[in-house]
């Protein structure tokens, strides 16, 4: 059975469980990280040195980081309508993917933190409102790039649960936010489906 390590209220978990429910692939899920077990435990480690959830053990296959995840899943499974086998259309999705973890997550991590989990070590003012802009920078470029479909237009991929799970937490986390009428509108076609109903995390940044 499909192992995969991690609270089910992770944003990164609720990806890998959200394109499993898309595949229609059965698993086992077990709590690890923040408030349940400590992801510095040794068992832990072994499977994932990185240290962050979730992870995931396939049989003999151990993987970490979350968009690899997803991408294994996909490819493993053929599932080439999330995830094409053809290299330049492949590259598309991916590259959606990797703005996600490089660029738009880094922008709001420490807003995020901030205004949405109250942290007491992030309370510096000025880096609140770099943050919040740098995030407000990244959602007006996904918001300049959508259509009437999906990332990658007519087609639902493997761009669209990552970037599903940023646009909800960027939608929860109260501070002043300029209207994005398309990313609104396709943060409603996302809620539509039923692997987001399950899994998305609806009401859980």
């Amino acid at each position: 059975m499909l192992r995969i390590l991690g609270r089910s209220n992770s944003i990164n978990v609720r990806k890998v469980l959200w394109t499993c429910h898309e595949i229609g692939l059965d698993y086992e899920r077990e709590d690890w990280g923040r408030g349940v077990r400590p992801v510095a435990d040794p068992e832990f480690l072994a499977l994932n040195p990185f240290s962050m959830i979730p992870a995931l053990v396939d049989g003999e296959v151990t993987l970490s980081e979350s968009n690899a995840i997803c991408r294994y899943l996909a490819a493993k499974h053929g599932r080439h309508d999330l995830l094409p086998a053809d290299p330049a259309a492949r590259a598309q999705i991916e590259r959606w993917m990797d703005w996600q973890a490089a660029d738009l997550n880094p922008a709001w991590s420490y807003a995020f933190h901030a205004l949405s989990r109250n942290s007491p070590d992030h309370r510096d003012p000025a880096r609140i409102a770099d943050s919040v802009a740098a995030w407000k920078k990244q959602m007006a470029v996904l918001e300049s790039q959508l259509g009437e479909g999906w990332a990658r237009g007519d087609a639902f991929t493997l761009a669209d649960i990552v970037l599903g799970v940023s646009v909800q937490r960027w939608l929860l986390t109260p501070f002043d936010k300029p209207a994005l009428p398309k990313t609104e509108a396709y943060f409603e076609r996302l809620r539509r489906r039923p692997a987001y109903q399950a899994h998305g995390g609806e009401g859980v940044a």
